[in-house]
């Protein structure tokens, strides 16, 4: 197996001195696509404690997007492609949204109340942003940028996983794409992917640009004229490696050839 090269960016402070914000593997990928996993660690930096929450409350969704960071590292095996993720909790702040939103900082998620996050006054807000938001979205246009001017960016693509059920409302898609304005990726990985009919394909299900969740490929992909594409795993598809390797390994392909005809 290839040994992905990594380099860290994104420190802007000592609150994040224990770790940068942004993890980029495989720098040097030759492929002209990059791959983002905004949501694809649990982690609190110490000055957060627990936020007030239970150690089963920090494993579940809430916190991160199980399986997605597995995915997305295998893909970028792959494809050799470079590969930026996020290193802290969605919890302290959703990379996703914008950070004007008022669920950038989650104070309920689902019927999960976040303790440390209520109250917050304007100043620990304007940290967060600075020190996580401004220092991961930082590092990835630096990074884009730098492969656009090199030639070797074509396209973006952010990995999830979203819940079997939500609410008590059961999910039957096995995995979703997100697109927006700019279908023509989302398409192509779409038609792929019905070739195996046993697999339910959600377009723009369980989310959709409508609900807010397509930040990332605005600022990276549509800001710079790119193809976007979210793609979106039912998590408990991919909750073992074996899992990841599987789905990285029906995507791969697709995601490979759809990028050629860009």
């Amino acid at each position: 197996m290839m040994q992905a090269s990594r380099v860290t960016a994104g420190m802007s402070s000592a609150a994040t001195a224990e770790q940068p914000v942004a993890a980029i593997e495989n720098p040097q990928g030759p492929s002209p696509i990059l791959l983002i996993c905004e949501h694809a660690s649990n982690r609190l930096p110490a000055r957060y404690g627990t936020l007030g929450l239970a150690p089963s409350e920090l494993e579940s969704h809430i916190a991160w997007d199980p399986g997605a960071l597995g995915v997305a590292q295998e893909l970028s095996r792959l494809l050799d492609a470079p590969l930026i993720h996020a290193t802290v909790s969605r919890l302290v702040l959703d990379l996703n949204r914008d950070p004007s939103a008022p669920d950038s900082i989650w104070t309920l998620s689902e019927r999960t109340a976040i303790p440390g996050n209520l109250d917050l006054d304007p100043t620990e807000r304007a940290r967060r942003v600075r020190e996580v938001y401004d220092a991961f979205h930082g590092a990835v246009d630096a990074f884009a940028d730098a492969r656009m001017a090199a030639g070797q960016l074509t396209t973006v693509v952010s990995i999830h996983s979203f819940t079997p059920v939500y609410r008590d409302v059961q999910r039957p898609w096995h995995v979703g794409l997100i697109f927006n304005r700019d279908e023509r990726y989302a398409r192509s990985v779409e038609a792929g992917l019905k070739q195996d009919q046993a697999l339910i394909v959600g377009m723009n299900e369980p989310y959709s640009p409508a609900n807010r969740v397509f930040h990332t490929l605005e600022r990276h992909a549509e800001r710079r004229g790119l193809p976007p594409l979210m793609i979106e795993i039912r998590n408990d598809l991919i909750r073992t490696q074996d899992g990841q390797a599987s789905w990285a390994g029906r995507l791969a392909p697709l995601l490979r050839e759809g990028a050629r005809t860009l």
